[in-house]
């Protein structure tokens, strides 16, 4: 079964398989929803978040024998169980010592599924997982030394309840996991934990996407940033595209092994205002700019705010302020001040980030959207409630597109706009 309702399997030229729709979409409407074929809680979300649906909410029920996973009712734990009790006495075992990465978990709950699970699964309709990609191959020596060490984290934390496979099938399976899991983020674009979307792992990347994917508790949900028509292929960016098109493709080329060629980075027509310099009486020696690129690209996201600011000052001095490496490092003073309860410090660079991501984002950016809801929970707390709303509006036009009307994101921002 190669097809589902407006969506086929193909061959994609110069990219292997793909995706591409049988019929017309329009913007923000849905091609796609898949359950995870498996998925994991991060530890720092534990109490935070159920365990087995990923709701949010205040009052969770803990697990009794271990007491780290939380859980909204009886039901929701019993349908974890199967994965959780990989993990539940191996936490009372170990404690302090407890520490497997969050890929080794996800691949110890994706053995168990696939033990368990003999068919077909429902996110497999497209693609199997062990179809998906590896790249075993490609890795250098820095990435297979952190696989081999989350390999042998399988081993220590979980071979109790676990059959695990031979060495060569292990490293493959990380592999696979590594080019194709999905991090589930909230509404600020907080992680939350990883998964495995086999039919979702189809879809290949362009750095000017036609469709996003956002997610409903578990679950992967791909819809349309443009109309598009039936034939079109359905694309996602793998990264974040805010950067210029030789750091997207050093980043693409170091997580996914493949150098882009989508119409962005073949015209390049966004990186002279992505790397804008400042209007000078003389010009800047070419040199001079390809310098604090570099620096830029080092420089600590750092824990002091006045480092942040020094850098600013230094890059300043040759960079405009709509220059993406004087962006991303605003976005770090940003995060400093909220960090150091200085709401006004976190406006100030927040508004300033806004005005220029408006313009070098794509029109339906969840970057946008989550720095409008960060900048609207700040205004909140500071009592602005006119400029609190505002924000939220922002916010709530592009996440209607990206997350559908229906979400509880979207529920929960009209609820707290009535409430103001």
């Amino acid at each position: 079964n190669w097809a589902l309702g407006g969506v086929e399997r193909f061959d994609s030229p110069g990219k292997g398989r793909g995706l591409r729709v049988t019929r017309a979409f329009q913007v923000g409407e849905l091609l796609l929803s898949s359950q995870a074929y498996s998925y994991v809680l991060s530890v720092k979300e534990r109490g935070e978040h159920c365990e087995s649906c990923f709701t949010r909410k205040k009052s969770l029920a803990r697990c009794g024998k271990c007491k780290k996973a939380f859980y909204c009712d009886v039901k929701c734990q019993k349908g974890d169980w199967a994965m959780h009790r990989l993990e539940c006495s191996a936490m009372n075992a170990f404690g302090e010592k407890w520490c497997p990465s969050e890929i080794t978990r996800l691949v110890a709950r994706i053995l168990t599924k696939k033990k368990m699970q003999k068919d077909r699964c429902a996110s497999e309709k497209l693609l199997l997982l062990g179809e998906m990609q590896s790249h075993t191959e490609d890795m250098d020596n820095e990435r297979r030394e952190t696989m081999e060490a989350d390999v042998a984290g399988l081993h220590q934390f979980f071979s109790k309840h676990l059959e695990i496979p031979g060495h060569k099938d292990l490293l493959t399976l990380f592999s696979q996991v590594a080019c194709n899991g999905f991090t589930i983020e909230d509404e600020e674009l907080s992680h939350l934990g990883t998964a495995v979307y086999p039919d979702v792992a189809l879809i290949n990347h362009s750095c000017r996407p036609s469709v996003i994917v956002t997610y409903s508790g578990t679950s992967a949900h791909v819809r349309a940033l443009r109309d598009m028509k039936p034939g079109d292929e359905v694309l996602i960016s793998y990264i974040d595209v805010l950067y210029p098109t030789e750091d997207r493709n050093n980043r693409l080329r170091e997580s996914y092994y493949f150098t882009c060629q989508c119409e962005e980075c073949e015209s390049r027509s966004m990186d002279q205002a992505k790397l804008k310099a400042r209007k000078r009486s003389e010009p800047i020696e070419p040199e001079a700019i390809s310098n604090m690129v570099r620096y830029a690209r080092k420089s600590p996201a750092s824990t002091l705010l006045e480092m942040c600011e020094q850098s600013l000052d230094e890059m300043g001095a040759v960079f405009d302020d709509s220059n993406v490496y004087m962006l991303h490092m605003m976005y770090q003073a940003m995060g400093v001040c909220l960090y150091m309860q200085d709401p006004d410090g976190a406006i100030r660079y927040g508004e300033k980030i806004a005005k220029y991501y408006r313009k070098l984002y794509p029109a339906y950016s969840l970057n946008l959207s989550s720095l409008y809801l960060k900048l609207g929970r700040l205004y909140f707390g500071m009592e602005r409630n006119a400029e609190c709303i505002g924000m939220l509006k922002k916010a709530k036009a592009i996440m209607e597109v990206t997350h559908g009307k229906e979400h509880f994101y979207l529920t929960e921002l009209d609820r707290q706009m009535k409430e103001m």
